[in-house]
């Protein structure tokens, strides 16, 4: 009976959907985390008589025909976008990205990664690096003697001295944006990676190009609706059980059919 394969289907549909909302809640105070949501989309049909044949019988052509759904899919896994509740800190690296756009940051291998966890850090050497200690690109060292750190909204990094009432320009911080931010791969430790859906990254000065600017002393929160999760994951849970339902219903049945004498 197909309804034992549909039903499995929807089964697991509902599973992935608990998953990706747990995912979600356990990174409810992960430093700028945007949630995801699974997406699904219905499997092929059997068509059991097409819609608008002819009707051998007498002619006619068929408004409706018969068509039966084999079950669901997965989609997507679509990450929603949403600006997170900005949080002062107070520390003088922590920088959050209001509006769009990626710090870059040079992973082990070389290669690129972005992030918008602007909780940095500076290392033994005085090199901005993230939690990770990942080089933030482009490479700023600040110097062992700078009593403290000023970083503008365009990314302008000034030390200051006790026998200097000026700041030194250390560098300047860049953003990256992206034509499709949605199709980065996520890696893990707030690092995202580039992808041909995602397109190659655009870099310029914060508050150019339509990039959001940075505030010193703050840090993006996690944009995780705990209420709106928790409803997702009733609804979730309700799903699973009905089409548990269904496959119990077909048992019965299938238990009736060998029964019959």
């Amino acid at each position: 009976m197909r309804a034992l394969k549909i039903a499995a289907t929807g089964m697991s549909a509902q599973q992935m959907r608990v998953e990706t909302i747990s995912n979600n809640l356990a990174n409810m105070n992960t430093t700028a985390y945007n949630p995801r949501r699974a997406e699904f989309a219905d499997l092929h049909y059997q068509q059991i008589s097409r819609a608008g044949t002819v009707n051998a019988s007498d002619g006619t052509v068929l408004p409706t025909g018969v068509q039966v759904g084999l079950g669901v899919r997965p989609a997507a896994i679509s990450v929603y976008l949403s600006q997170g509740a900005l949080t002062q800190t107070g520390n003088d690296l922590d920088v959050a990205i209001d509006g769009k756009g990626y710090l870059e940051v040079t992973l082990a291998s070389g290669d690129a990664a972005y992030t918008r966890d602007g909780s940095l850090k500076r290392s033994a050497e005085g090199l901005i690096v993230t939690s990770d200690g990942l080089a933030v690109s482009p490479d700023i060292t600040i110097p062992e003697d700078a009593n403290s750190i000023s970083i503008n909204g365009e990314g302008e990094v000034y030390a200051y001295f006790d026998d200097a009432a000026e700041g030194q320009l250390l560098g300047q911080l860049t953003l990256s944006g992206f034509a499709n931010p949605k199709g980065l791969e996520a890696r893990g430790s707030n690092l995202f990676t580039e992808t041909e859906a995602s397109g190659a990254p655009v870099v310029s000065t914060p508050g150019e190009d339509g990039l959001g600017s940075l505030r010193q002393g703050y840090i993006e929160a996690s944009s995780v609706d705990a209420v709106r999760e928790v409803t997702e994951l009733i609804e979730a849970q309700r799903g699973y059980e009905m089409n548990a339902k269904v496959i119990s219903a077909v048992d019965q049945m299938m238990g009736a059919t060998t029964q019959v004498r």
